[in-house]
C-alpha cells in the first residue's frame, strides 16, 4: 500500500509539472520584475512597481508592496483587517530579506500598522534578526512607529460568530478573494523582486491563522520557512499552513534546489513532493504553496491543491498586472 501511494503521488507530481508555465527572464527595459502570492498580489505589485519602474531597489520595492497589503488592502488574512486569535487579539507577523543575506522579522506584534517596516528596522538598526510580542512593539514605538488599535468591527464580529462553535479548521485557499468578515483563517502576502541591478529581495506579511492559540507563530516571519533570498541563486516564498513550511525549512529548500540547477517551478514542485512524502494523509486536507524566482528573473510556482494563483509585473508590453494559475499535486480544487 505504501509503495502504491508513493507511485500515485509521483505520477500526480509528474503530471502537474508538465503543466507548469515556465516564465522567461524579466523582459522589462530595466530588467526588473516583481511577483506576489494570491490575487491581492496585483495591488502589492503595483505599489512595488512604482519603485522598480523608476530604477529603485528590490528591497525598497518589496517593502512598498507589503506596506500596501498591510494598510490599503482590507483582507482578513493580512494587516489591519486581519482576523484575531481565539482570544480576540489581532497579532501581525512579517519578515524582509535582502539578497546579501541581511534579514529582519517581527512576530506576534500588536497595534502597529506596518510590521514589514518594523522588520526592516530590526534588520538595519539592531544586531538581531527577530523580535516578538511586547518587545517587538516596544522597539517599534521607540523607532517612531505609531501605536494604534487595529482590530476592526468586522473582524471582531467574525470572532464573536466563531466563538459560537469555536471550531478550528483551516480552509484550503481561504486567502483567495477573501473579503472583510469572511470566515477565512489564513494567510500570507509573499512578494519577491529583482531590480535593474540584478539584486533580489523578498518580504512576507500576515495576520496568521484566524482563531489560532494566542502566541502562535507561523512561517511568514521565520527566515528559511516563509521566505528566503540569495543573490547568487534566487528567492522563494510560501503560503498555506505555516507549520508545514517550518517543518520543512521550505523556502530555504526551494532556493537550495535552484542552486542545484532546478528551475523555479521544478524546485517548488520538489519541495511540495517532500511535504507529501512526509505527511501524505495530512496533505489532503491542507494547502501548501510555493512561489520562486531565480537570479535570471525566471518565475515558477507549485501547490498541493488547485487554486493557488500569483501575480506578476515586469513592465512588458500588454497587460502589466497578470495573474497566473499554479500547477498542483491534486488537480481538483477543494474549498
Amino acid at each position: 500500500m505504501t509503495d502504491r501511494r508513493r507511485f500515485l503521488q509521483a505520477s500526480l507530481l509528474a503530471a502537474g509539472a508538465a503543466a507548469v508555465p515556465r516564465l522567461r527572464a524579466a523582459s522589462a527595459s530595466n530588467g526588473a520584475r516583481v511577483v506576489s502570492t494570491w490575487d491581492f498580489g496585483v495591488g502589492a505589485n503595483r505599489a512595488a512597481w512604482k519603485v522598480l519602474g523608476s530604477g529603485g531597489s528590490a528591497l525598497d520595492a518589496v517593502e512598498a508592496g507589503a506596506r500596501w497589503a498591510e494598510s490599503d488592502l482590507c483582507n482578513p488574512t493580512v494587516g489591519r483587517c486581519g482576523n484575531p486569535d481565539r482570544d480576540g487579539v489581532l497579532t501581525l507577523d512579517a519578515s524582509i530579506m535582502d539578497g546579501d543575506g541581511r534579514c529582519g522579522a517581527v512576530a506576534a506584534l500588536e497595534d502597529i500598522a506596518h510590521p514589514v517596516s518594523v522588520a526592516r528596522a530590526v534588520m538595519e538598526k539592531t544586531p538581531h534578526v527577530m523580535l516578538v510580542g511586547a518587545g517587538a512593539q516596544q522597539f517599534a514605538v521607540a523607532q517612531g512607529f505609531e501605536k494604534t488599535p487595529l482590530l476592526t468591527d468586522q473582524a471582531r464580529q467574525a470572532w464573536r460568530e466563531w466563538l459560537k462553535t469555536s471550531r478550528y479548521a483551516p480552509q484550503i485557499n481561504a486567502e483567495r478573494q477573501a473579503r472583510p468578515g469572511d470566515k477565512t483563517n489564513h494567510d500570507t502576502l509573499g512578494i519577491l523582486a529583482i531590480d535593474a541591478n540584478g539584486r533580489l529581495a523578498g518580504a512576507c506579511t500576515t495576520s496568521g491563522m484566524a482563531w489560532k492559540l494566542h502566541g502562535r507563530v507561523g512561517d511568514s516571519p521565520i527566515v528559511g520557512a516563509g521566505l528566503y533570498v540569495d543573490n547568487e541563486v534566487g528567492a522563494a516564498t510560501a503560503s498555506g499552513v505555516g507549520e508545514e513550511m517550518v517543518r520543512n525549512a521550505a523556502s530555504f529548500l526551494v532556493v537550495e534546489l535552484m542552486r542545484q540547477g532546478r528551475s523555479p517551478a521544478d524546485a517548488c514542485r520538489e519541495a511540495i513532493d517532500r511535504v507529501v512524502r512526509k505527511r501524505p494523509e495530512a496533505s489532503k486536507t491542507l494547502q501548501v504553496c510555493f512561489l520562486a524566482m531565480n537570479k535570471a528573473g525566471e518565475v515558477g510556482a507549485f501547490a498541493l491543491h488547485r487554486g493557488f494563483v500569483y501575480a506578476m509585473q515586469d513592465g512588458s508590453p500588454g497587460p502589466h498586472d497578470r495573474l497566473h494559475d499554479s500547477a498542483s499535486v491534486y488537480q481538483t480544487e477543494q474549498t
